[in-house]
């Protein structure tokens, strides 16, 4: 990277301008756009994201205060607030979901060998979740959820291979998790981790009939027999591995096959897993392993709305809300493919602290993330420690 251009610059020049105007032409992003095109939107939207600014009052003032960079960061001009504001009500938000449609692809190629929590393992595995956005009721009445309050979620599958979201779909707040499996692309071969509010087994057989995996948890009221039972070591908190099948009349006409039973005791917290998956390849540890690691995603909605802007809103449409989550997403990406193409032997956490406070400094990429280590606070130490080493 180049040391005489801006921090911001630098990294937003990581971005094919080529693919996102492809995007931009598919939705005509730009159609009667005069100045203020896609592209500066993104930017805007992007240095609100970094910055961690409180709104989009917060982004104008901010920027223009800069007017002498505005054209070096990849401005044409002064922002007007009316402006910005009026691209995120009305530009459509699928401009941006495309864009980060194409940083997964590109994010996923550099992550593919990376070493991780998987590592002796081969293949897909996915961890599949969604997390609830409050919003308020009185500001955002289309985001239906309950009498008194509204919100959005976010329906995410994160690759446990580099903890990167591959699918993100936002609804509103009273949108069933389970639903999302009727629109999820399901990878053959692939493994899905879920928990228990994506028990469905008809939705579960149709991921079986995929040729593809699951690992989810029993629930309390499941009718089954039993028909085989493999050998465990007691040693390792496993109790059974059984071979299943469905009772209850619904439940074996939905899933009419074998399924897989592994129960399961965590040494250090004493609670009982009970796990259902389709796999009979893994052993049972690795499927109660696997289930383990399912809280990556748990990690990984805690870390977003601690460190980017998913929570407060800089319009108040649906569009303006689905717009500023996507590019929140294509936030993270872009840090996620600087991170590995320049070999940042750093966190996400720690990348973004740095860059939210040298966006407009001019110094290379490679020498400010080369300097001495940042002095992190015991807090923010333990919350790293869990997992969140993106």
């Amino acid at each position: 990277m180049h040391e005489g251009s801006y921090v911001f610059r630098q990294l937003t020049s990581i971005l094919s301008r080529h693919a996102f105007q492809q995007c931009v032409d598919r939705y005509d992003g730009d159609k009667f756009v005069k100045s203020f095109s896609c592209w500066q939107q993104f930017l805007c939207l992007c240095f609100g994201q970094l910055t961690f600014r409180e709104s989009a009052r917060s982004i104008v003032l901010c920027l223009n205060a800069h007017s002498q960079k505005l054209y070096h960061l990849g401005f044409s001009g002064t922002i007007v607030r009316s402006t910005f504001l009026l691209a995120n009500e009305q530009r459509d938000w699928r401009i941006y979901e495309a864009f980060a449609q194409i940083l997964i692809c590109r994010a996923r190629l550099l992550y593919e060998n990376d070493p991780s929590v998987l590592e002796g393992l081969t293949g897909r595995y996915y961890a599949l979740d969604s997390t609830t956005i409050d919003l308020c009721l009185s500001v955002f009445p289309w985001a239906n959820f309950r009498d008194t309050k509204a919100a959005v979620k976010a329906h995410t599958l994160l690759d446990l291979r580099g903890n990167l979201p591959t699918f993100v779909h936002i609804t509103d707040g009273t949108v069933h998790d389970v639903n999302v499996l009727d629109i999820l692309e399901i990878e053959p071969g692939a493994c899905y981790v879920v928990d228990r509010g994506y028990v469905d087994y008809g939705r579960l057989h149709k991921i079986k009939e995929r040729h593809a995996f699951f690992i989810t948890r029993a629930k309390i009221n499941m009718r089954w027999e039993r028909l085989y039972s493999r050998p465990v070591d007691h040693s390792t908190g496993l109790r059974c591995d059984q071979t299943i099948r469905l009772t209850s009349v619904k439940a074996k006409d939905d899933y009419p096959e074998l399924l897989r039973r592994v129960k399961y005791v965590d040494a250090e917290t004493g609670n009982r897993y009970v796990f259902l998956t389709n796999n009979f390849d893994l052993t049972a540890l690795q499927v109660a392993m696997l289930y383990k690691l399912r809280w990556q995603i748990e990690l990984f909605f805690k870390w977003m709305k601690g460190h980017l802007k998913i929570r407060a809103f800089w319009g108040e449409s649906e569009n303006a809300v689905r717009t500023q989550i996507w590019v929140a997403v294509c936030t993270y990406l872009a840090v996620a493919i600087v991170r590995k193409e320049l070999r940042i032997d750093r966190s996400m956490y720690e990348i973004l602290q740095i860059l939210s406070v040298t966006a407009l400094d001019k110094i290379g990429l490679q020498k400010l993330f080369s300097q001495n280590d940042l002095q992190i606070s015991d807090s923010e130490n333990e919350i790293m420690n869990l997992g969140l080493r993106y």
